[in-house]
């Protein structure tokens, strides 16, 4: 593997004082893929909503059957400022709406379809969900996007190439209507219409047309082309992460690799496709009375960003409106809970003012000083066999450790461990395989003098962007 160098002046890069500054080098290369620009803005945004809302809400069903009279939706007190207000106070940085789910109801009056919110008497016909979310969420400060399932169980033309039209000149209202979008998010189910018929989805003309309507959106399927799905609905990335994909050989909609391979990624492969995490904060996906004792607790939902956010992926999390059209006040005390938890978890970073410690490729020690964390950019900790060391100057009692890898090169670390000292001894050994985007470490509360980051396995140049410890509630702990 390659050895341990510097990019560029430390003092220059950082803005602080060094003991040894390292010599000027070339920067280092690119590894493998690396993510677009819309991606790496896509991976900073961490958390956001799902909303499946639809006649589903209101006939208790999961999956409409397309026969659902459209009169079936009629939400009484329907108020898309009060979602946006909510998910901003729970800390998420946008909204993914399920403009038509599998039933075929368009939440929006399209000029191509029947069954659509102009038939139902809701608003006397004259009402536009997609457009009421699209101005909350503009006036809140939160990015849109749209849920357009393929599927469509009560479209005349679905199992005909015909449909494959409708589908693009529906993708292309809900876009210039009512974008920006921020994530354009394909479903796989694929089942009979009303005629008996399934579909043959035309997936690269629609990625053709998507990605002319919205040049900015990330676009969603199981295999991407931007995010794939995780392999499950748990809301949980696997501890070995790589946001490396191989698509060859598959088919969106007909096909995907293993659940375990999508949950894991290909530590070697040919494209760029983060994971996102899918989940929702009840038992099911729409509104259901039934369960609304049954709304994830703040803890919960505290674990599964750790599980999620904390292991290199996004967390999409579902919120359904009920049949008002309101979020129900038991959701939003939990998201409540779940934003004062990470508030006063990650406020405090008990590694800000720190000595980093390693050694250049020339066999020189080098200490860089932090005095409010680290910067924006990164320290090049070379290949493999490296040690870092992180001294915070005092003792510190710990239980969660952030890392970061500066992805815009790619993603390089496989294996790493972290030492937890205290004086000369190793009171606590953390394994890791993938960091990626942000890696948290959990563990029982152990007062350290210093850390040691040792990278056992690389790709390449290991770019660590971000080093920070904190001290969160015991019972977040991720166990």
């Amino acid at each position: 593997m390659k050895k341990i160098f510097f990019i560029v002046s430390i003092c220059a890069l950082f803005s602080m004082s060094c003991n040894t500054v390292a010599k000027q080098e070339k920067a280092p290369e690119a590894i493998g893929p690396v993510p677009t620009a819309q991606q790496l803005a896509w991976h900073d945004l961490e958390f956001y909503w799902f909303i499946h809302f639809g006649p589903n809400t209101f006939t208790n069903k999961e999956w409409g059957h397309g026969d659902e009279p459209a009169d079936a939706f009629n939400p009484t007190a329907l108020d898309c400022n009060q979602w946006a207000t909510i998910a901003k106070q729970s800390g998420a940085k946008g909204i993914i709406l399920t403009a038509k789910h599998h039933d075929g109801f368009c939440l929006w009056p399209s000029k191509y379809s029947k069954h659509t919110v102009r038939e139902s008497k809701w608003e006397n016909g004259k009402g536009d969900v997609v457009k009421a979310l699209s101005e909350a969420c503009k006036a809140n400060g939160l990015l849109f996007g749209i849920y357009l399932s393929p599927w469509d169980r009560n479209h005349p033309e679905y199992g005909t190439p015909e449909y494959n039209d409708v589908y693009v000149n529906t993708m292309a209202e809900v876009t210039t209507q009512y974008g920006p979008l921020f994530e354009f998010w394909w479903d796989g189910a694929n089942g009979e219409g009303p005629n008996g018929k399934k579909q043959v989805y035309d997936f690269a003309r629609f990625e053709k047309e998507i990605k002319k309507l919205a040049p900015d959106a990330v676009v969603f399927s199981d295999i991407g082309p931007d995010i794939r799905w995780v392999g499950n609905e748990s809301g949980i990335a696997g501890k070995t992460n790589w946001n490396l994909l191989d698509t060859a050989g598959f088919t969106r909609g007909a096909g995907a690799p293993s659940q375990d391979t999508l949950n894991q990624g290909n530590v070697n492969g040919k494209n760029w496709i983060p994971a996102e995490c899918d989940v929702s904060i009840r038992p099911g996906w729409f509104y259901h009375a039934e369960e609304d004792d049954k709304v994830k607790t703040p803890e919960q939902l505290f674990d599964l960003y750790l599980k999620s956010v904390g292991r290199g992926s996004s967390f999409l999390l579902n919120v359904p409106p009920d049949r008002r059209g309101l979020i129900h006040p038991n959701d939003s005390a939990a998201l409540a809970g779940f934003k004062k938890y990470r508030d006063e978890s990650f406020a405090d970073n008990l590694f800000k003012n720190i000595s980093v410690r390693y050694t250049n490729a020339a066999g020189e020690p080098v200490t860089i000083h932090f005095d409010n964390g680290f910067a924006k950019d990164y320290i090049n900790a070379g290949g493999d066999k490296n040690i870092i060391t992180i001294d915070p100057g005092k003792a510190e009692t710990i239980n969660c450790i952030l890392l970061k890898e500066y992805i815009a090169l790619g993603q390089s670390i496989k294996q790493f461990k972290c030492l937890l000292k205290n004086g000369e001894e190793t009171v606590k050994t953390i394994e890791g395989t993938t960091i990626g985007h942000k890696r948290l470490l959990t563990f029982d509360a152990t007062a350290v003098t210093s850390v040691d980051i040792v990278i056992e396995d690389t790709k390449g140049n290991a770019l660590i962007s971000d080093i920070a410890a904190y001290r969160i509630p015991g019972q977040l702990v991720e166990k």
